[in-house]
């Protein structure tokens, strides 16, 4: 049953990729967007949708799955290919180790799981790597330190995505008495934690009505 926590936290989170991929095709530029980050949000997809095609739950749910791994591969794209936009990319500034995320990723997953099976270890792999996969770009916007408007609504709204999940499990426990994994919890928090700075200096900017920065 869908509530509105639900509901907001995926609009939210179809938000933000809706605002990064506007910056991208009106601006021509992917100028303090890591193409690190958004590498790992398509391989957190790929493994977290597994099950597209072998189960289905509902249009809604089918039709999130396809928008969020379809944009994802998109901004790659853009990114990689685009004969503009490939151009504006910070590659210098970008240079956080993604990979190093992947093996510990899945080492854990295979440690820590709910039952040893392929589709469950990649579903749980995904979770994890989902809680950093926003390093490499937020590394990137303390380098660049000025960030445009639009980049800092993009990863404001990525961030709220998921503490809007956080509080649809908690109603969730305790309107629907569902219990939800202790997994998804914990990567959760970690993921909420990692936005903590930003958050601070996102609503200060907005506050004062100053470009937003970022300390060094």
């Amino acid at each position: 049953m869908l509530n509105v926590f639900r509901l907001a936290g995926d609009a939210s989170h179809l938000l933000s990729i809706v605002l990064l991929l506007l910056k991208i095709r009106t601006t021509k530029s992917c100028a303090g967007i890591s193409l690190k980050t958004q590498e790992l949000y398509v391989l957190v997809f790929l493994t977290r949708y597994l099950d597209l095609f072998s189960k289905y739950y509902s249009l809604y749910n089918t039709v999130m799955k396809l928008v969020f791994l379809g944009t994802s591969v998109a901004i790659v794209w853009y990114m990689r290919y685009h004969k503009v936009v490939k151009q504006t990319y910070n590659k210098e500034e970008d240079t956080f180790k993604h990979y190093f995320l992947v093996l510990p990723c899945f080492v854990l997953a295979l440690l820590i799981h709910r039952t040893f099976t392929t589709v469950e270890i990649l579903w749980t792999f995904s979770l994890y790597l989902e809680a950093v996969a926003i390093l490499p770009q937020l590394v990137l916007l303390q380098r660049s330190r000025n960030i445009d408007n639009l980049t800092g609504n993009y990863i404001f709204l990525l961030g709220a995505y998921r503490g809007l999940y956080i509080l649809n499990w908690v109603y969730r426990f305790f309107t629907e008495n569902h219990r939800t994994r202790w997994i998804p919890w914990i990567s959760g928090l970690v993921q909420t934690a990692l936005y903590a700075d930003f958050f601070y200096y996102y609503i200060k900017s907005w506050k004062n009505r100053e470009t937003l920065r970022l300390p060094a």
